[in-house]
């Protein structure tokens, strides 16, 4: 199977839309998903946010998504938010194709960082970064306000 990995395209957006659905299924978390197709559309036209494709005979089957960082410490840095290769496509080595093609970009761009987040029920996916030098990093913990909260907040006017 001849596997192609390229820049994303907006042409795709429906598909990294329905493999976004794809995974959310596997996390048992559907009804979290609230982006739009058209929310996407412009977010990626507006640079928040990069994707690699892989693509088999004229399909996108997999995506990396990411966008830059800036770290106070470190200073430029890739976020990787998600791998996701279609089910049909998986342990063909799409995923890895894809990690390996963003830490090519990574180093290409000079970057101090590379950091993503892992679920710590999702053996597969620890398996699969296990097999790259991967620092786990038990040190810092995840802070959030969702939507919801932002909202709650009471407006600070500057």
């Amino acid at each position: 199977m001849e596997i192609i990995i390229r820049p994303g395209r907006v042409e795709d957006i429906p598909t990294v839309m329905a493999l976004v659905k794809e995974l959310a299924e596997y996390e048992q978390a559907p009804h979290e998903v609230e982006v739009t197709v058209e929310e996407l559309e412009k977010d990626f036209a507006s640079e928040y946010f990069h994707f690699i494709a892989a693509e088999v005979k004229g399909k996108v089957v997999g995506i990396c998504l990411y966008f830059i960082k800036y770290s106070t410490w470190k200073g430029k840095c890739i976020y990787l938010d998600d791998i996701i290769v279609h089910h049909t496509f998986r342990g063909n080595g799409i995923g890895t194709q894809l990690f390996q093609s963003l830490i090519g970009m990574a180093q290409e761009m000079g970057v101090r960082k590379l950091e993503w987040l892992v679920l710590n029920w999702n053996e597969n996916a620890i398996g699969f970064y296990e097999k790259f030098p991967t620092v786990f990093d038990s040190e810092w913990i995840l802070c959030k306000l969702t939507e919801k909260e932002i909202k709650k907040y009471p407006a600070q006017s500057n």
